[in-house]
């Protein structure tokens, strides 16, 4: 265990462009990958990671988030050192809720120095990604570095999205540009550049006093990439930690923000290919989340006759699943999701309990928990329709939102 160290992961976003899956949760809280959690993939990286101390900030809709980190994350050992906290907004120090990621890590010193780390390691609950975080800690401690923050190498023309990182040949930042309409590119490859995926290492005494010098700025908007880094780098050691540098397998670059229905639809229908670029099945690197207690899957029907067979197709079937005569292609199948007789299910995502009855055709949408689709029900054929009913997205996903009755 690394026990100089706390990660602290930022759980509170709001999602609006993930609505209306965000309608009820937040964004870290949005089922993935049919058993999964997005928050799941941040923490698992802490675990395997060895990092055993652990806080989690909520803020946002917050009770699915709780309810999920005490089903599943209820592991560790306080006698030995480990935990993981969940701290909601306790307007220690104002009756504000957190203004910025850098305000959330303020507003929370409180806890941290009753800790009393040498290093902070900050992280974002929304990402979907494997890293060894203390391959970056031993950067870290190499460069003597004030702050380390993990970057991505982008096309340059995609990189006016990202806050964007400009370094020299040693990796020390000398450039930070949030949001620009010029990247600048990496050393040596003048086609890419280096984008900040909001994983920061800290240590923490400089942090404290990055932080409270911000808190008393009128001016700032307490954001680690507009403020705080802009600020620092100039005056100290700051360096740029190359995600996926060691390469060690083929998905060891591969880093999603789910943050838009196309690129969350995208990420898990991708999952159900034959050979997907991130692997959900690397032993070596486990992926943790809460499992209900539910039965196999099972498929039901093989009337060939009268097309009536229980199949999946190049498609992530969970526990508790039935499919009773339908057929799910390039799909994803939450726990628990029935699928009746004749019905066709073509690159959608089915959340929890969802039912699906006789003689539907769904193709292309997100479906969210416990709706019960009428038999009969067309969904992704029809555009004009489909606005009017429900919500799709520019790239044409309709999603189905809980508590939908009417179709």
């Amino acid at each position: 265990m690394l026990n100089d160290l706390v990660a602290v992961i930022l759980a509170g976003g709001e999602g609006r462009r993930l609505s209306p899956l965000t309608r009820d949760r937040a964004k870290p809280a949005v089922p993935f990958a049919g058993q999964y959690r997005i928050i799941d993939f941040s923490l698992s990286n802490c675990l395997n990671s060895h990092i055993r101390k652990i806080i989690v900030l909520t803020q946002y809709k917050s009770s699915s988030a709780s309810r999920h980190l005490a089903a599943g994350w209820s592991i560790f050992n306080p006698e030995l050192g480990e935990f993981i906290y969940e701290i909601p907004p306790q307007m220690r120090v104002g009756e504000k809720w957190y203004q910025g990621t850098a305000d959330a890590i303020y507003q929370n010193l409180y806890s941290l120095e009753l800790i009393k780390p040498k290093y902070i390691l900050i992280l974002a609950g929304d990402h979907v990604y494997k890293m060894n975080y203390s391959r970056m800690l031993d950067f870290h401690k190499q460069k003597d570095a004030a702050l380390t923050i993990s970057a991505i190498t982008v096309n340059k023309k995609e990189a006016s999205g990202f806050g964007v990182i400009e370094v020299d040949r040693d990796q020390r930042v000398v450039g930070f540009q949030e949001k620009p309409d010029r990247p600048r590119a990496i050393p040596g490859q003048p086609d890419r550049a280096y984008a900040s995926m909001g994983v920061y290492i800290f240590t923490f005494d400089l942090l404290k006093t990055l932080l409270e010098k911000d808190a008393a700025d009128p001016g700032s908007s307490h954001d680690f990439g507009k403020d705080i880094i802009p600020a620092l780098y100039p005056r100290e050691r700051v360096y740029a930690y190359p995600f996926g540098r060691d390469k060690q397998t083929r998905d060891a670059s591969y880093w999603r923000d789910v943050g838009t229905i196309d690129a969350f639809w995208e990420a898990n229908i991708s999952l159900a290919g034959v050979d997907p670029d991130f692997n959900l099945y690397d032993a070596d690197w486990p992926i943790r989340t809460y499992q209900a207690q539910t039965p196999p899957a099972k498929f039901v029907f093989a009337n060939e006759k009268e097309k009536r067979v229980g199949r999946a197709l190049d498609s992530l079937v969970c526990n508790g699943v039935i499919i009773s005569g339908g057929l799910a292609q390039d799909s994803v199948l939450s726990p628990g999701v029935r699928i009746n007789s004749f019905a066709r299910i073509e690159q959608s995502i089915l959340m929890h309990r969802v039912e699906i009855g006789r003689h539907c055709r769904i193709r292309r949408t997100i479906i969210d928990k416990e709706v019960r689709v009428p038999p009969g029900t067309e969904i992704g054929y029809d555009p004009e329709k489909d606005r009017r009913r429900f919500t799709v997205s520019p790239g044409g996903v309709v999603v189905v939102p809980k508590g939908t009755t009417d179709f």
